[in-house]
């Protein structure tokens, strides 16, 4: 019997009145006794006392508004940094050290300090964790906040394992919206990925949000490639027949999640895939301050939506804070200066005070966070410690059925049957190995801030290698450097070196240059605050396709497919400089340090291009080989 597609066997699961049974699989059937499932109705929130005619509200509160004019009107409270799950993705590998009980705010302070936000503007907070439903209290919390007169919006985000038995409860305390934390609709991969059972309770919980009347019910998934990014379709099916808004959010990096480029899906890449099979789709207008970039297809009950965090920022129009679980303020989710409110309550700081140190750390607030490269080499905290958003450590190898684009990037293509694909690849919670290559080049060890490329054995050769220079300082080996030029002939004109008989070996060639740029040209670098946009993104692009175009570049170099390529850009502080390495790695008959050279040196370029307006007394420096192995003449290593 064929395969259902994923999206059909879940709207089934949802439409479903899906319960848990003893055994963890859902039960489509109410038990005996039971009445039978009322349809949904429109959400009925507990009436409460509102502002008197907003339009003659006080002026917003200077406290809460930025330099730039940004009015901070959402709080965002983490009530625990524990959690009923383990994931992969939300943690550092060797956990992360909770805060002893002593120090995290008790419901009294989170209660006296959500009083504070609201009366000075708040008008929205959302309760998150560590997992917000494993609280004792929520329900009491979530019934405190609702009469505090201004509060218009009460919100949870949760991995949906304890929905299911709470909502009913919380929706009669105040709780008017939910966003559920869902990464995968197959439920082998959801243990895989969480570690633990529970994605039949985390169905049952979105079907409890529906038939509660939540409309729309957001599931927020974050998509990372050689994970998830292959249900695109099947989650945006969803929305065909549920009143879904599923949120795709571009992976982000924080502390221990071992963030780099090659996971991240961006929001142009996901938006290509679902206009493929959706051509249809209609951009929805953006409400105010809104993060998530809407889509809708006609006739489809619900909508899909992107949090563009990493390639289109929305800091602009930012009006977030965040309340730490140990009572710390984060004015910007990427930064890593934070403020303890915990230490000011209990110290006895009058309101007046209190409100002082939050202005005074609200000011602070830059224009916009960093690039996604200087945020990948900050020191901030794990995304658990923060709240619950599901960030990403290591995915497990790419599946088989995905291919790659001419930079070795895994690209997303529309699935065929991917139910019985995952019985397969999945089967017994395992994962599909990955070529020698992949487990090689992209395992935990890659440095965190870089671009990597990996072709295909049978691609089509675009990266060419030239024959083996002459190298400048001592070498080991079993032949002597040439001591002649090897791109002249006997007559003294230009001639190709002929490697058709050397025997394939492992080339790999790593070469760097530095970049001086100044004292400006650095803090607008560091600070992500170029016009032209994120010159080390940029220039580590043009880095790994200047390697790839290394022959067309110097006309004597042989095409040479490479297996990997990679660019990093280190800040140097002391020197005001970008410091670049480029490694070039591939298996053939001859080097690969020139598409190393080349690679560093346009890297080196492409900064002076992105910089020159701001000064032109920028010096390219240093630009050598580093070492390079493989090949008859030995190994070369720069002392």
């Amino acid at each position: 019997m064929a395969a259902q597609p994923v999206s059909r066997v879940v709207r089934r699961v949802l439409r479903a009145g899906v319960r848990s049974c003893s055994s963890g699989a859902p039960v489509t059937q109410p038990c005996p006794g039971e009445p039978p499932v009322v349809p949904p109705t429109p959400l009925q929130v507990p009436s409460r006392p509102r502002p008197f005619l907003r339009e003659r509200a006080a002026p917003f509160s200077a406290f809460l508004t930025d330099s730039f004019g940004r009015r901070h009107s959402y709080l965002r409270i983490s009530l625990t940094e524990r959690c009923n799950l383990r994931c992969q993705y939300c943690m550092p590998e060797e956990g992360v050290p909770l805060t002893p009980k002593a120090d995290l705010l008790t419901t009294e302070e989170i209660l006296t300090l959500a009083r504070l936000f609201v009366k000075e503007g708040v008008d929205k907070i959302r309760l998150t964790g560590g997992e917000p439903l494993i609280r004792p209290d929520v329900v009491d919390i979530v019934a405190q906040l609702r009469r505090l007169e201004g509060l218009r919006t009460i919100g949870i985000t949760t991995n949906g394992i304890n929905l299911a038995r709470l909502l009913p409860q919380l929706q009669k305390a105040g709780l008017s919206a939910i966003n559920i934390s869902l990464d995968t609709l197959v439920p082998a991969k959801f243990e895989f990925i969480v570690r633990r059972k529970g994605f039949h309770k985390v169905m049952e919980g979105i079907h409890k949000a529906i038939e509660l009347g939540y409309s729309p019910v957001k599931v927020n998934c974050v998509v990372m490639r050689g994970l998830n990014e292959d249900e695109l379709l099947d989650f945006v099916a969803l929305t065909e027949g549920l009143p879904l808004d599923v949120r795709f959010i571009e992976y982000m990096p924080f502390d221990g999640n071992k963030w780099n480029f090659k996971k991240m899906v961006s929001y142009k890449e996901m938006l290509d895939t679902l206009q493929q099979q959706w051509p249809e789709l209609e951009k929805l207008p953006e409400e105010e301050s809104s993060t998530a970039k809407a889509f809708k297809i006609p006739g489809f009950r619900g909508q899909v939506s992107f949090i563009t965090s990493m390639s289109e920022h929305f800091c602009g129009t930012c009006n977030r804070l965040r309340i730490t679980a140990d009572g710390n303020l984060k004015v910007c989710l990427f930064g890593n200066s934070e403020v303890s409110l915990r230490d000011h309550l209990r110290a006895g700081a009058s309101e007046e005070e209190l409100l002082r140190v939050i202005g005074a750390a609200v000011g602070r607030k830059k224009r916009q966070h960093a690039g996604m490269f200087t945020i990948s080499q900050m020191k901030n905290r794990p995304m658990i410690l923060i709240e619950l958003f599901l960030m990403h450590q290591d995915s497990p190898p790419a599946l088989p059925s995905t291919f790659r684009n001419s930079l070795g990037v895994q690209v997303l293509r529309r699935r065929v049957n991917f139910s019985s694909q995952m019985v397969t690849l999945w089967k017994g919670g395992g994962v599909p190995q990955a070529p020698l290559v992949a487990q090689q080049w992209l395992g935990a060890s890659l440095p965190q801030r870089h671009f990597s490329s990996h072709l295909d054995s049978d691609a089509n050769p675009k990266c060419l290698s030239p024959a083996e220079p002459r190298a400048p300082a001592a070498a080991s080996g079993p032949l002597p450097a040439s001591d002649q030029l090897t791109h002249v002939d006997t007559e003294g004109r230009m001639a190709m070196v002929d490697v058709g008989r050397k025997p394939d070996t492992e080339r790999v060639a790593v070469a760097s240059a530095v970049v001086l740029l100044g004292p400006m040209a650095f803090k607008l670098i560091q600070e992500n605050q170029l016009k032209k946009g994120d010159a080390l993104a940029v220039a580590q692009l043009a880095g790994i396709q200047a390697a790839k175009l290394t022959s067309q570049l110097i006309p004597l170099c042989h095409p040479v497919a490479l297996s990997h390529v990679q660019v990093r850009l280190e800040l140097d502080r002391t020197r005001h400089a970008v410091v670049i390495q480029a490694s070039c790695r591939a298996r053939g008959p001859t080097g690969v340090e020139m598409e190393a050279l080349t690679s560093a040196a346009v890297a080196a370029l492409t900064l002076y291009d992105m910089c020159k307006a701001i000064s032109r007394d920028i010096v390219l420096a240093e630009i050598k080989l580093v070492s390079k192995t493989g090949g008859q003449r030995g190994d070369f290593h720069r002392t």
